[in-house]
C-alpha cells in the first residue's frame, strides 16, 4: 500500500486533516485502532472556536454545523455569587459555536466516506518505521492480516496514548507537565440548558460548569476530589451540589433529569517539545493536552491541522518541502498561549486547598481581572480563540 501521507488516528483532527488534504488533491489514508462506533460514542467537547469554525468551512464540513450550532457571543463568571458577563462579541469583535465534538467528527466521518477517501478502523499492532527517513512506513495488523503503508509523511493524531509520539527516541523530545489535585465530575442529560451561555463558578465548595450541547442536551460539570468515584454520585446527588453552588436565582431555573452519562476526568497539563520528528508530525493530544476549563482541547487540534494542512500544500503544491520544518515552530507558539490561559482560568476558577495568603490572591486576581476592562478584552480574546498563524 502507498500513500502520500498516513494519518493515524480517525478522530476530529485525522479526519479534518484527511478532508482538507483530500479537498486539494493530497492522497491520505486514515488508520484508526477503535471501531466508527466507538470513535463517535466519545463524549467531548462543544465550544468551537471562531477559527474552528472557518476552518470547517474550508473543509467542505459545515453544512450541519451552520444549520443546528448555537453561536453564543458572551458567558458568565460567578465568584462567590457575583456574575460577571464576559462580553465576547463585543470585546473581541467574534465569537463561539456551540457545537459537539460527535457531531464534528460524524460530519467529517460522512464527508470522507462520500469522497470514497480509505480510512481503515480497527487496525492493531501500529508500529511506524523509518520516520527518520525520506521513505517512512506504517505496518498494522487488519482482520488478522498484516500490512505495510508506505508514504512520504506521517500524520500522529492518535492522542495521548497513541504509538506515534512513543515511536520518537525519548532523547530526541522534551515533555512539560503539570498536573492539578482535583477532577471534573461530568454529567449529560437530555434537559434545557439553565441559560442560554455557557455559567462558569468559583464557589466555596469547588468549581462547577454549566454547559450545553444543544437546546435541549445540557452538560455540567462540578470539581471534585481525585479519589472521588462516578459510583458515589447519584444523578439526585449530582443535582443537589451542582444547585449548592449556583446563586438561588439560577438554581430555580435549573431543569433536571437522569444523566445520559457521567464520568470523571483528572485535568493535565502536557507538552511535547518539538512536535515533529523526522517525517512524523503530532497533532491534537498526541503533542498537547490542556485542562477544559478553557475549551481549547479540540481548538487546538484544529489548529495544528491548519498549520499542517496550509505547510502540505506548500511541500507537494508549491514544491517547497522545506516549509514543512517549520511546522513546531508554528504551532508551539499557540500551544503555549493556550496552555498559559487554560492554566489561567483553572488557577483562578477552582477552590485549591491554599494557605489563607494564597487565597487572598485568588480572589483578588479574580477581582481585578473581572473588574477591569483591559482584563476582560484579554480573555474574550483567547476564549474566542488566537487567530491561527498565516503560513507565508
Amino acid at each position: 500500500m502507498k500513500t502520500q501521507v498516513a494519518i493515524i488516528g480517525a478522530g476530529p483532527s485525522g479526519l479534518l486533516l484527511g478532508q482538507l488534504l483530500h479537498r486539494c488533491g493530497i492522497d491520505n489514508v486514515i488508520l484508526e485502532r477503535r471501531s466508527p462506533e466507538y470513535v463517535l460514542g466519545r463524549i467531548r467537547a462543544g465550544v468551537l472556536e471562531h477559527g474552528t469554525v472557518e476552518l470547517l468551512r474550508e473543509a467542505g464540513v459545515a453544512e450541519h454545523m451552520d444549520r443546528d450550532g448555537h453561536i453564543h457571543d458572551g458567558f458568565s463568571i460567578f465568584v462567590n455569587g457575583q456574575r460577571t458577563r464576559i462580553d465576547l462579541k463585543g470585546l473581541s469583535g467574534t465569537n463561539i459555536m456551540v457545537y459537539g465534538q460527535t457531531e464534528v467528527t460524524r460530519d467529517l466521518m460522512a464527508a470522507r466516506a462520500a469522497a470514497g477517501a480509505p480510512s481503515y478502523y480497527e487496525v492493531d499492532q501500529v508500529e511506524l518505521r523509518d520516520i527518520d527517513s525520506a521513505r517512512p512506513s506504517v505496518a498494522f495488523m487488519k482482520d488478522g492480516q498484516s500490512h505495510v503503508l508506505e508514504c512520504d509523511y506521517v500524520a500522529g493524531c492518535d492522542g495521548f496514548h497513541g504509538p506515534s509520539r512513543q515511536a520518537i527516541p525519548h532523547e530526541k523530545i522534551r515533555e512539560y507537565q503539570r498536573t492539578y489535585p482535583f477532577g471534573w465530575l461530568g454529567l449529560m442529560a437530555d434537559t434545557h440548558p439553565v441559560e442560554h451561555e455557557l455559567i462558569y463558578i468559583n464557589h466555596p465548595r469547588g468549581f462547577a460548569l454549566c454547559s450545553q450541547r444543544s437546546l435541549t442536551r445540557s452538560r455540567y460539570y462540578l470539581q471534585v476530589p481525585l479519589s472521588d468515584k462516578v459510583e458515589a454520585w447519584s444523578d439526585d446527588r449530582f443535582w443537589g451540589e451542582l444547585k449548592n453552588r449556583m446563586t438561588p436565582e439560577v438554581a430555580a431555573e435549573l431543569e433536571t433529569g437522569p444523566s445520559l452519562e457521567k464520568s470523571i476526568a483528572p485535568l493535565h497539563s502536557y507538552v511535547v517539545e518539538p512536535m515533529q520528528y523526522g517525517h512524523l508530525f503530532l497533532l491534537g493530544d498526541a503533542a498537547h493536552i490542556v485542562p477544559p476549563t478553557g475549551a481549547k482541547g479540540l481548538n487546538l487540534a484544529a489548529s495544528d491541522v491548519y498549520a499542517l494542512y496550509h505547510l502540505m500544500r506548500k511541500a507537494y503544491l508549491d514544491k517547497q518541502p522545506e516549509a514543512l520544518q517549520r511546522y513546531s515552530e508554528i504551532c508551539l507558539r499557540r500551544v503555549w498561549k493556550a496552555e498559559r490561559f487554560t492554566w489561567w482560568m483553572t488557577s483562578v476558577l477552582h477552590r485549591f486547598d491554599h494557605d489563607p495568603f494564597s487565597q487572598r490572591l485568588q480572589e483578588t486576581e479574580a477581582a481585578y481581572s473581572l473588574g477591569s476592562v483591559a482584563a476582560r478584552t484579554s480573555i474574550a480574546e483567547n476564549y474566542v480563540g488566537l487567530p491561527f498563524e498565516t503560513i507565508d
